[in-house]
């Protein structure tokens, strides 16, 4: 076992945080996961994994404490009586079992939460419409609703200290998501009472409701306040000088104070718009006003950016969603001397969509994640080989990495065969774009754990025929050549081509990513809807390049809105000067200019363009197992027993969806069709 190395002793000395102490400073701040209240052993699980990983506090989501906050339809949690209890009893247990700290995040939404399946009215400080649905109306809070909401916290803090939590949250940040932070809000609180007008006056809601958890349950659980510093509005939100103002109203009345930017989007920074310890900036000033632990976050992944918040007396404890989500166990790797292993979190936020669709989180970097209970699957720890078999992987990007990577660490001799001049794959090129730089920590990782690999064998240069596989005598084939950008402009909205009188003007977008630059005006077609179009727009409108960005959807980039990037590309693409063109459907590229047709009127116009760029569908590269198919009759005599495409090659996706696919070739190699295909399902816990 390596050592652990003696400047990163400061990350393991125990926090007192009331009457608590965490065992060293890595603390999983609640976050989302898509999981809740509707897949209890699958959160379970997943949380336990944390405190396994050395997590010294691991806290819940947002968790339901009444009926009028129902959160429907997203799957998170709820404390409103006694029976939600078991879903919390079974997470609980799991975390106690590593000794570490489990929280809970209380929640009321008010005006967030439209209550569809609880039809109870939404509460709100005022008379508005509610934030985040239409046709609902938030009914001010009376004095009556404002004693009852403070019970409902109480009751919910006590049903929390009962089954065992060691944290309660009072929650006041992430914008417009939580009913203290809506009084807290000058926009949204119009009161002429008590709990209205001045700072303090707005402030007395928040007060109350810690002092009421503080009484009921202080002696037994530590009381942590979640709030936001600033929203980054300006004067039309909450700013840092009215924050500290409230941090010094509150300072010593929470055990802890859990700080952040206001609303997610800005919390949860995408990597493109922000790098590691962002919010420094803004939360810096709260341990000059507080004497109590603050914790906080910024995409914390290098154990030296960790040392250097805590010794300038930012932070006390090092909050982490997206890290813990990449690699649970990164506090035990730094630990044991391997924080050369840590698996980064790249900021893609595909695990915030989780949350937005209601299905149980997944991660770019984890493929486990959200598989631990499910399907049995460990970060840490992968089963032993089923065989002697030697297995070859062709293709070197997410899929055929992720692939040799865990079949090596199952014990298996790999050949992995890549025809380009690095690995990467997609990885390598999409990265080498300015905004994804981050996101070649999955390709970066994967290679340095295979260069310590004794049973990896690495090629790069080595384009594969049929005839070379079939001579190479390996068992296992796994084929990951990945998939290619269309360029006929066949998409989702139209399935068909497009007539193109001037090919030369059709640009893919592998070339761009290449190195290829265009000349003149470029138009981008999004019929992708993700992230890859404006991306390339933000990247040639920063090299001087005059760009149209052109979409039959209502908006650009519509599926970032569910990884909250959606914003912040519409902010930078017009910082840039791109013009965005929504509803429009490509009809032809003529000469010197694209003609395009309204998606609803049909009516038609033409942008003159110089050269266009369509990111629209992508074809598999399945030329090599096509022909390898072709010839399964000279398997048995080559020695090979399976011959599978995976990840892109198999069926073009999200990179996430490519690593998984390639972990899931290595986890289910030499099982039955049965066995591989096996998961376990949530039925008949606790109610539900």
């Amino acid at each position: 076992m390596q050592k652990r190395n003696p400047q990163y002793d400061i990350l393991f000395e125990p926090v007192q945080i009331g009457p608590k102490t965490a065992k060293n400073r890595f603390y999983q701040v609640p976050h989302c996961n898509g999981m809740g209240h509707r897949f209890p052993r699958a959160m379970a699980e997943m949380r336990g994994v944390k405190a396994e990983g050395g997590w010294a506090v691991v806290c819940t989501e947002e968790c339901s404490i009444h009926p009028s906050s129902d959160l429907s339809p997203a799957t998170l949690m709820r404390i409103w009586d006694d029976s939600d209890l078991p879903v919390h009893e079974l997470m609980i247990d799991k975390i106690h079992a590593h000794d570490a700290l489990a929280g809970i995040q209380l929640v009321h939404n008010g005006f967030e939460v439209a209550n569809y399946v609880s039809r109870q009215r939404t509460l709100g400080p005022s008379n508005i419409p509610t934030e985040a649905f239409h046709h609902v109306q938030a009914r001010a809070m009376d004095k009556g609703d404002i004693r009852d909401c403070r019970q409902w916290h109480v009751d919910a803090a006590k049903r929390a200290r009962r089954v065992g939590y060691d944290i309660v949250y009072a929650y006041a940040a992430h914008g417009t998501m939580t009913l203290p932070f809506q009084f807290l809000q000058k926009r949204y609180n119009q009161r002429s009472d008590e709990y209205g007008g001045s700072l303090e006056n707005r402030v007395r809601f928040i007060r109350e409701i810690l002092e009421d958890i503080k009484d009921a349950v202080g002696g037994d659980c530590a009381v942590a306040f979640r709030f936001a510093v600033d929203e980054l509005l300006g004067k039309a939100g909450l700013e840092v000088a009215e924050a500290e103002d409230i941090v010094g109203l509150l300072a010593d009345l929470p055990d802890l104070w859990d700080v952040n930017v206001s609303d997610w989007k800005n919390d949860s920074l995408p990597s493109r718009f922000g790098g590691e310890g962002a919010q420094e900036e803004y939360i810096n000033f709260v341990k000059k006003i507080t004497e109590k632990p603050v914790v906080g976050v910024g995409c914390f992944t290098s154990p030296d950016t960790m040392v250097g918040q805590i010794r300038r007396g930012v932070l006390d404890l090092i909050g982490a969603a997206r890290p813990s989500i990449a690699d649970p166990f990164l506090p035990n790797k730094i630990d044991q001397g391997r924080e050369d292993e840590i698996r980064e979190c790249i900021g893609c936020n595909m695990c915030v969509s989780g949350d937005y669709l209601a299905y149980p989180m997944r991660c770019t970097q984890n493929p486990t994640m959200g598989e631990e209970w499910r399907r049995g699957w460990h970060p840490d720890r992968i089963e032993k080989a089923g065989s002697n078999d030697g297995v070859l992987v062709v293709g070197a990007g997410p899929a055929g990495l992720e692939a040799s990577l865990a079949l090596c660490k199952r014990g298996y001799d790999v050949i992995l065969s890549e025809g380009r001049e690095e690995y990467g794959g997609r990885v390598l090129l999409e990265s080498a774009l300015g905004p994804l730089g981050e996101w070649r920590r999955v390709s970066d990782h994967r290679i340095y754990m295979l260069s310590q690999s004794a049973n990896a064998q690495t090629y790069v240069e080595s384009r594969l025929g049929a005839d070379d596989i079939l001579s190479m005598g390996c068992a296992h084939v796994a084929i990951a050549t990945g998939a290619s950008w269309r360029r006929d402009f066949t998409g989702f909205y139209h399935s068909y081509p497009i007539p193109v009188a001037d090919q030369s003007m059709v640009i893919s977008p592998e070339e761009i990513l290449s190195g290829s630059r265009p000349a003149g005006k470029v138009l981008i077609y999004d019929n992708d809807g993700y992230y890859l179009a404006s991306v390339l727009a933000e990247q040639l409108a920063g090299e001087g390049s005059e760009v149209v960005l052109v979409t039959p959807a209502a908006d650009i980039a519509k599926w970032t809105e569910f990884t909250l990037e959606h914003a912040h590309i519409q902010v930078r693409l017009r910082e840039l000067g791109v013009r965005i063109v929504c509803q429009q459907e490509m009809i032809a590229v003529e000469s010197g200019r694209v003609r395009l047709g309204c998606i609803y009127m049909g009516t038609e116009s033409s942008i003159d363009a110089d050269a266009v760029i369509p990111v629209t569908a992508r074809d598999p590269d399945e030329v090599l197992y096509n022909a390898l198919l072709d010839r399964e009759d000279e398997w048995k005599d080559a020695g090979i027993k399976t011959v599978t495409a995976i990840g892109d090659c198999h069926a073009p996706a999200t990179i996430a969806i490519a690593v998984h696919s390639g972990h899931e070739y290595a986890r289910n190699l030499d099982k039955s069709a049965e066995e591989a295909s096996f998961f376990r399902r949530e039925v008949g816990f606790g109610g539900e």
